[in-house]
């Protein structure tokens, strides 16, 4: 029987990507959408997810579509620098780090399962609403829902992976209610804009404070992502946690940078000339005890929806993939590869989640603090001991990943 996955995102299609690469053939991803269209915006990828989408032969195909990332820094309000580091090849990396547009990611990975799966290894149109356990041998099947005719349908399958995202129907399915998604009281704007470039070039910026944060980096010649974060309008209440996709005016968002203009970098204009622009209330759930049920398991955002810090939502997830095919390829039964995936991953994406929820508050706090005292050395220091923490727990420490071995498995079927 296949292998069953809810959900045609990042990490549903690493995961078919990664366990055909294993040597499965008989993969089938399940998707909600009706077609799968290139949506959203910027997303950054660090060395140690582009390292896995390279073993995956994905390498030069993600370097014709993303902007490599040379430096990270920090600047308080008034533009100031704090601190900065190189990133990618230039921080001693194997892998570069990329910035890219995640519709063009995702377009690059479904043409990848298709490719090498087949036209049908993706159906679309097909919303997963629970998995069901027959209780004497094992055996599991997918449920799910054609959203044209609204027929209710069954897949029996060896296993069924829940990639389904934040509001993950199977998740809430196998823990018998629904998890709760929580807010930490901030909404992130998003968009991209026609821009020259800026710094060198290839910089990651992020500018502001405790009380407002902005982030900007190009993600192809001349196209430049920001993003910006602040706490929620308190008078309203009707956002929807987990949508990523909700339209906002730009103006309104750039009246929130209306100071941050600078000789190097006009956040305010950049806003200002976005065509389409995004609000995200902040949501994450919190971590949970258990992964895996039976053979079903929990993969990405439906296991470690996380705030969107640290660029490692979307790298958790291709982790995550890598791993679990890793282990189906070489345990000896799928129940003990499960057991051993979980093991693996999910004390790592807990920590990253609850490191998450630092930066989002008492880390930036500390450090402009010690901005607005003046004390920008001290700020430096706290901030590379925060990045060096967070790379080490991430699981892109520099030496750590370039020495670590490789999750491939070479199979005569790949």
């Amino acid at each position: 029987m296949p292998i069953s996955i809810a959900g045609a995102g990042v990490g549903g299609l690493t995961a078919a990507l990664s366990l055909h690469a294993a040597g499965r053939d008989d993969v089938v991803v399940f998707e909600a959408a009706r077609e799968i269209r290139d949506v959203g915006v910027g997303i950054n990828l660090p060395p140690h997810a582009v390292r896995e989408l390279s073993e995956l032969g994905l390498g030069d195909a993600l370097a014709a579509i993303g902007v490599p990332t040379r430096e990270l820094a920090y600047y308080d309000p008034a533009g100031q620098l704090i601190w900065a580091e190189p990133r990618g090849l230039d921080a001693g990396y194997r892998w570069p780090q990329y910035s890219v547009h995640r519709g063009q990611l995702q377009r690059l990975l479904v043409d990848a399962v298709r490719q090498r799966l087949g036209a049908s290894a993706i159906r679309v149109g097909r919303r997963a609403t629970g998995i069901a356990h027959s209780g004497h041998d094992g055996g599991v099947a997918m449920l799910a829902v054609d959203v044209e005719t609204g027929q209710s349908e069954s897949h029996p399958s060896d296993l069924v992976v829940a990639a389904d995202g934040i509001r993950s129907a199977l998740r809430d399915s196998l823990y018998g209610a629904p998890t709760a998604i929580a807010s930490n009281g901030w909404v992130m704007y998003r968009g991209a804009a026609k821009a020259g470039p800026f710094l060198t070039g290839q910089s990651m910026v992020i500018i502001g404070d405790e009380r407002q944060r902005v982030v900007v980096y190009p993600i192809a010649p001349g196209l430049i992502n920001w993003l910006l974060v602040r706490p929620a309008d308190k008078n309203r209440s009707d956002a929807e946690l987990g949508n990523w996709n909700v339209p906002i005016a730009s103006e309104a968002v750039a009246a929130f940078a209306r100071d941050y203009r600078f000789n190097w970098l006009d956040v305010h204009e950049l806003i200002a000339s976005t065509a389409h622009a995004y609000e995200y209330p902040m949501a994450d759930i919190d971590p949970l005890p258990r992964w895996v049920f039976g053979r079903g398991v929990l993969l990405g955002d439906s296991a470690h929806a996380m705030y969107p810090f640290g660029s490692n939502g979307a790298s958790q997830a291709i982790l995550d993939a890598r791993v679990l095919a890793y282990q189906i390829a070489t345990a000896p039964s799928i129940d003990e590869a499960l057991l051993a995936y979980e093991s693996e991953r999910r004390p790592v994406a807990t920590e990253v989640q609850l490191a998450n929820r630092r930066q989002a508050g008492d880390v930036m706090a500390r450090v402009s603090a010690m901005a607005r005292r003046g004390a920008h050395g001290d700020a430096a220091t706290e901030l590379q001991d925060i990045e060096r923490r967070y790379k080490q727990l991430a699981g892109f420490d520099v030496n750590a990943l370039n020495d670590r071995k490789s999750w491939s498995v070479h199979t005569t079927s790949s």
